[in-house]
């Protein structure tokens, strides 16, 4: 039996309580087959390697399959196995992460490394549940390794997923509330086919919700479901899944980053963030909240030769905005003594380290035009 019509499902939309379809391995099979016909085959993670799984399914979170797949290459071919990862120095995975941004994936990504070499003997845990004992791991990507790599009939919920059984099967929660993934772990796991079947069935869900039913302009008249999903038939594919309300904008920050230039090699300072805060451990250009502040730190470096704005830069956090403000400042430096936090680089060698996003792309650009001479 296929999922639930729309006119069947109408009425428990609205309340998020659309029933299951009454043969759930319809579902699956039907996924299955269009998985086959019409899915990825040829992603650079695909198999059953468990090391490959975990590193793909935590830099797919929060990030797109065109972005990651080009990171992906260049860490497998960094880290080729586990305990190479385990055996790296943190600042050596940072550098090789820079610019997928959520940085506390990749110390995750290390410690839990450290942890399956020194604990497990190198070898990832079968179960989901003990995968999700790890650091770093959650309960939908302990699922997954699990289905991939060990067959086990384990349920996965990431976005993807959760786009998908919304709009099929009519759940009208708003997102992230304790009632949606409630709802939803309980539809995930009701739909599982044989254990058989698992590791296409969740390649199937994650293909579906990746490249037709995405969140904006689904392609629904390619979908298996098309015919019988709750969405489609009520015109409110863009209605699923529901969101939270808004209650206000996200707050506003600003903050003026100091790009200075030692006048006799143009090598550039930069600094070692703090353990907390944004972009925790990263190499970034130091911070100041007003330019006289980052023009007084810098004369502490010798005279300013030459001083320049550069175009603002904006950058979102999950919480909130922030509003970069460059300023290029060229000294006369005369001998400074730099530490293990900070330190004069070569602007060559600067994109080897692990730097924000923001800051990679302001350095990426190159030197902009020559400042006017300060005043």
């Amino acid at each position: 039996m296929a999922p639930a019509s729309p006119a069947a499902q109408q009425g428990s939309a609205a309340s998020g309580d659309a029933a299951a379809p009454a043969g759930p391995h319809a579902f699956a099979t039907r996924l299955v087959a269009w998985q086959a016909l019409q899915g990825r085959h040829d992603l650079p993670w695909q198999g059953a390697d468990p090391y490959r799984v975990w590193l793909s399914e935590i830099m797919l979170q929060q990030t797109q399959v065109s972005v990651v797949i080009d990171y992906f290459g260049r860490f497998v071919a960094r880290f080729p196995t586990i305990e190479a990862l385990a055996a790296a120095p943190l600042d050596d995975v940072l550098a090789a992460w820079s610019g997928l941004g959520y940085y506390q994936r990749a110390r995750n990504l290390h410690r839990c490394a450290g942890v399956v070499v020194a604990q497990h003997g190198g070898e990832f845990p079968r179960s989901a549940a003990a995968l999700a004992a790890l650091p770093g791991i959650g309960e939908s990507t302990a699922a997954a390794i699990a289905a991939f790599c060990f067959g086990e009939r384990a349920a996965i919920l990431d976005g993807n997923v959760r786009r998908v059984l919304c709009r099929a099967f009519g759940v009208d929660l708003p997102a992230g509330t304790a009632a949606a993934n409630r709802r939803l772990w309980e539809l995930a796991r009701s739909l599982l086919p044989d254990a058989g079947l698992i590791a296409p069935y969740t390649q199937g869900l994650m293909d579906l919700g990746a490249t037709l039913c995405k969140p904006r302009r689904p392609e629904c008249g390619r979908c298996p479901f098309e015919a019988d999903c709750s969405a489609h038939g009520a015109g409110a594919e863009s209605d699923l899944p529901a969101r939270r309300p808004r209650n206000a904008q996200r707050p506003q920050r600003e903050t003026v980053v100091l790009w200075m230039r030692r006048a006799a090699d143009d090598r550039l300072w930069l600094e070692k963030r703090p353990p907390a805060g944004i972009w925790p451990g990263l190499w970034s250009l130091p911070e100041f909240a007003s330019e006289d502040a980052a023009l007084e730190f810098a004369g502490r470096f010798g005279p300013i030769v030459q001083r320049q704005r550069l175009a603002p830069i904006r950058h979102g956090f999950t919480h909130f905005e922030l509003t970069l403000r460059p300023l290029l400042v060229d000294v006369d430096a005369t001998a400074h003594a730099a530490d293990a936090g900070s330190g004069w680089t070569r602007l060559a060698d600067a994109p080897a380290l692990a730097l924000p996003a923001p800051v990679r792309a302001l350095l990426a650009a190159g030197d902009p035009a020559p400042p006017a001479a300060v005043r």
